[in-house]
């Protein structure tokens, strides 16, 4: 009867080994899934860690170019006040030059009046004299005084008419001049339409690198609390395995104590 008791415990014995090896078995497996799950979650936060380089890489390079948009727009805004502050002299030198031929103008038409006056003088005094010709003896000395006078007024007239033409040559160098300048501001003002559309260019560029920085920054941040939620996600799986793996220390302890007990009884 002692043998058979033994016999009946050594089989429930056996029947609870393998029922602990069943349990351990199983213990193994969600084990093994949980270890496959934590590679693959692993592989996953090294991906997002390479990619969040590749993007702050990226990100450094648009930075990069912001920059060097940034100092080119200063040098063109530059340019466009020294070009302004060409065309304000411009401006300055055209109005003292339109000056210049207003008062020339001036003189010219006080000299052609004065012309006109000393011409009616002459028509004046040939008059006098014809109608002065029978008073030809009488006023002899008086003629020859008139006579003078009008070679006087002749020696002004032809002073006045050469004065006259190199008047009339200054206009016309002022005119040319006035032409020059006029065609020089044409010029500058559309050198200056083509630094503003090339600077209004520049700076829509800015906006746009700006806009999509301002993106890159938003999906980085997105990435990082991802990240940080997988890493608290996989501190826990972590944390997990190693109660697992504490649990299957446990258990092989008990099964190799288990082990010695039904060594011993086979013993007996």
């Amino acid at each position: 009867s002692t043998i058979q008791k033994q016999r009946q415990e050594l089989q429930l014995l056996i029947a609870e080994l393998k029922d602990r090896d069943k349990e351990l078995n199983d213990m193994v497996a969600v084990h093994q899934r949980q270890l496959l799950a934590w590679e693959d979650d692993r592989q996953k936060v090294l991906t997002l860690a390479e990619r969040c380089n590749l993007l702050n890489n990226e990100l450094n390079k648009r930075n990069e170019i912001i920059k060097s948009l940034t100092k080119r727009l200063k040098f063109l805004e530059s340019q466009q006040n020294d070009s302004k502050t060409t065309f304000e002299n411009t401006q300055q030198k055209f109005k003292e030059l339109s000056q210049k031929v207003t008062d020339a103008t001036v003189h010219c038409q006080a000299l052609e009046e004065k012309n006109q006056s000393l011409h009616c003088s002459v028509l004046e005094l040939s008059a006098k004299t014809g109608q002065l010709q029978a008073r030809e003896q009488e006023l002899l000395t008086m003629l020859k005084l008139k006579d003078e006078a009008i070679l006087e007024t002749t020696d002004h007239i032809t002073e006045f008419t050469s004065k006259f033409k190199k008047l009339e040559s200054a206009l016309r160098a002022a005119k040319m001049e006035e032409f020059s300048l006029n065609k020089e501001k044409q010029d500058l003002k559309l050198r200056l339409k083509e630094l503003i559309l090339e600077t209004n260019k520049l700076k829509d560029d800015l906006c746009e690198k700006m806009k999509e920085n301002s993106k890159q920054q938003e999906e980085i941040t997105h990435l990082k609390q991802e990240n940080g939620c997988l890493r608290n996600e996989l501190a826990l799986i972590v944390e997990k395995a190693k109660r697992k793996d504490q649990l299957l220390q446990f258990a092989k302890s008990k099964q190799a104590r288990t082990d010695r007990e039904l060594s011993s009884l086979r013993q007996v």
